[in-house]
């Protein structure tokens, strides 16, 4: 073994790389599966053995100096290389296998429920679904398939835009009441407000009632008040159960609101759209693979026929 491969920093490297390559911290963290904190220590540890500033950081983003902008194209193609190789020792494709990622709420509220379908008609197909809200790199962690919520920015990706995503309330029918009625934005004041947080893994400006609120040009409401519960599908129940009144998107226009569970208190028009989508994400050589084609299918006529995807 040449003795100069035990000197390289290969965590660090790959903290940079990551880091480099989302330009973001808090996004290489969800991917390497450590803490954001983590990812900083090691890329600072980086730039003291490098004698280089490899960041500039900014208050919510992060930029690349020319060192790091220097670096960064070999590194990546070594780290690749090294994919490459093992992956050339590794056993060979089951064809039978179809894995797919999914954030928890798009995994328990729309894909499980719908499955039966798929899986009726692919009976030899054994689907594994990771539901995480981890953004996971599909070629280097072996997952076939990824029906991702974001701003649809997949460098090098299959990509289909499976839906818009837009905000709005819903509550359970039972918390309309004469006495706490629900007929415009300023009666929210008398309701408890729910608040997804699960949105930490955005940069930018995270949607939820505040944004809400600010668009429509309401400012009666204490945006900050309410409960505080972690993730989409927790947050609409919660709303089912009476708890309160939730920012939903498009997706919630599926089964809660044919049902009857949720309603929508006020007019689409107060609707507010963001500048996010769900997509049908995978890498453009697995789609040749009939296992994938198959489910690109299914999930595209699923969502044309109007089985709405719920985010988050």
């Amino acid at each position: 073994m040449d003795p100069r491969l035990s000197l390289l920093p290969l965590n660090s490297l790959r903290a940079f790389e990551a880091a480099a390559r989302h330009l973001s911290f808090s996004h290489a963290a969800d991917e390497l599966g450590v803490t954001p904190a983590a990812v900083s220590h090691q890329i600072r540890a980086l730039e003291e053995r490098l004698g280089h500033r490899l960041f500039l950081r900014r208050t919510r983003a992060v930029e690349l100096t020319d060192a790091g902008r220097r670096l960064l194209p070999g590194v990546a193609q070594g780290f690749t290389t090294l994919v490459r190789a093992v992956a050339e020792l590794g056993a060979p494709e089951d064809e039978s296998v179809l894995t797919v990622t999914a954030s928890p709420s798009v995994a328990a509220r729309w894909l499980l429920p719908r499955l039966d379908g798929f899986q009726s008609a692919h009976p030899d197909l054994d689907i594994r679904i990771s539901a995480s809200n981890r953004l996971v790199d599909l070629g280097r962690e072996g997952v076939d398939v990824g029906l991702r919520f974001g701003q649809g920015n997949y460098p090098g990706m299959h990509i289909d835009r499976l839906m818009d995503v837009d905000l709005f309330p819903v509550c359970s029918p039972d918390m309309v009441t004469p006495q706490k009625p629900l007929n415009c934005p300023a009666d929210l004041a008398h309701h408890t407000l729910l608040h997804d947080e699960s949105w930490s893994w955005r940069d930018g400006p995270v949607p939820g009632w505040e944004m809400w609120l600010k668009a429509i040009g309401e400012t009666g409401v204490d945006a900050r008040r309410g409960m505080r519960l972690d993730g989409a599908a927790l947050t609409l129940e919660a709303a089912a159960m009476g708890r309160g009144v939730a920012l939903a998107s498009s997706g919630i226009t599926g089964d809660d609101l044919a049902s009857g569970r949720l309603i929508r208190p006020f007019d689409p028009s107060l609707d507010l759209p963001l500048d996010l989508g769900i997509f049908f994400v995978c890498q453009p050589e697995t789609l040749e693979r009939p296992a994938v084609a198959a489910f690109r299918d299914w999930v595209l006529a699923e969502v044309a026929a109007g089985s709405r995807i719920l985010p988050g």
